[in-house]
């Protein structure tokens, strides 16, 4: 025997390499040494720092990876792994600096894994971090056929002295909101069980979605906020804290940026849900306070700025062609969200 009859195919691995190689490529940045291929990934710290501090963060796709079995398009996950891993990295005033994947299968399809890096390629790009390196692993009899899994790993550099850690917020800061893109990559066992019941094709194109299927909609790639939020701190725009809105929601997430004397009150009724949560909710009889326990449902990131700059940091959103709102404000408390529905 071999290691090919065992089912593994190391000569189909090397081929992989080099047809993604461009890909790779296509994401570097300055700080990049070297190139793929070696066993380690090399990155020079910038320079212009007087206390770097590197910030790492790790996530996956969890269970929307199943849907993109289901449809057979696997070019916009890769795009949820990176936003995954560089917005929470993000939100400590970091500006991510290189990446790295983990690709598990039971058996290597060339071109379906390919349309996956491409995608984490097409993140990096957005997020201006380099594609430094990844492992693809194949692992017959582990995964059933046709089917990945995905893990990201990315670090990002802060000077210390600029660093968000909550100590900067304080009571009367307000909340400005910055929207999603869709579900981004959260709650995805909640919104397959509904699509079950319901007995809802993947390919049906409903009216609320604007002649798109409701795959497409459920597909659609995590918002990636780096370059939006770099530029504004690097404009010294005077941000106190950040939250990137993932699993569990706006309750879950958005007292993580906060001092523990410190709550924030958020009025749900000061921007539109997105169609799709208006569907996962009438179609599973998803009670509205259980939707914000579950999904962003419409806000992606949070930013908490003093009072008496809300509106111009709001206008530097919408001049970098992100929309922005105001949702709440900081109050006194114990590191809490009070949602009023």
């Amino acid at each position: 025997m071999d290691y090919r009859e065992a089912g593994v195919d190391v000569e189909a691995g090397r081929a992989f390499v080099q047809r993604i190689r461009d890909s790779v490529e296509s994401t570097r940045r300055p700080g990049v040494l070297g190139g793929i291929g070696g066993f380690g990934g090399l990155f020079q710290i910038p320079s212009g720092y007087q206390e770097p501090v590197l910030v790492s963060g790790t996530d996956g796709v969890g269970t929307k990876l199943k849907l993109a079995h289901q449809c057979d398009r696997h070019d916009t996950v890769g795009i949820d792994l990176v936003a995954m891993c560089v917005n929470d990295v993000l939100t400590c005033g970091a500006e991510p600096l290189f990446f790295l994947d983990y690709l598990a299968t039971g058996k290597l399809n060339q071109e379906q894994l390919a349309q996956v890096v491409e995608g984490i390629a097409e993140g990096c790009r957005q997020a201006g971090c380099a594609l430094l390196g990844g492992e693809t692993a194949e692992m017959p009899g582990f995964y059933q056929p046709g089917e990945y899994d995905l893990a990201g790993f990315c670090v990002g550099i802060a000077e210390k002295s600029q660093i968000l850690d909550g100590s900067q917020v304080q009571v009367g800061d307000v909340a400005i909101a910055l929207p999603s893109s869709g579900i981004h990559s959260n709650g995805y066992s909640l919104v397959r069980k509904i699509v079950e019941i319901s007995g809802t094709a993947l390919d049906s194109t409903l009216p609320e979605f604007a002649g798109k299927s409701l795959g497409e909609v459920l597909l659609t790639p995590t918002q990636i906020y780096v370059k939006a939020i770099v530029a504004a701190l690097k404009a010294n725009l005077p941000i106190h804290g950040m939250a990137h809105i993932t699993g569990g929601g706006l309750p879950e997430n958005l007292p993580r940026c906060l001092a523990p004397d410190q709550s924030i009150r958020v009025d749900a009724n000061t921007w539109a849900t997105p169609p799709v949560f208006e569907w996962l909710a009438k179609t599973g009889n998803v009670e509205r306070a259980e939707m914000f326990n579950t999904f962003n449902m419409g806000v992606g990131f949070v930013v908490l700025v003093p009072p008496d700059q809300v509106n111009p940091i709001s206008t530097f959103f919408q001049q970098q062609e992100l929309e922005a709102w105001t949702i709440g404000e900081v109050v006194t408390g114990d590191r809490s969200l009070i949602l009023d529905l």
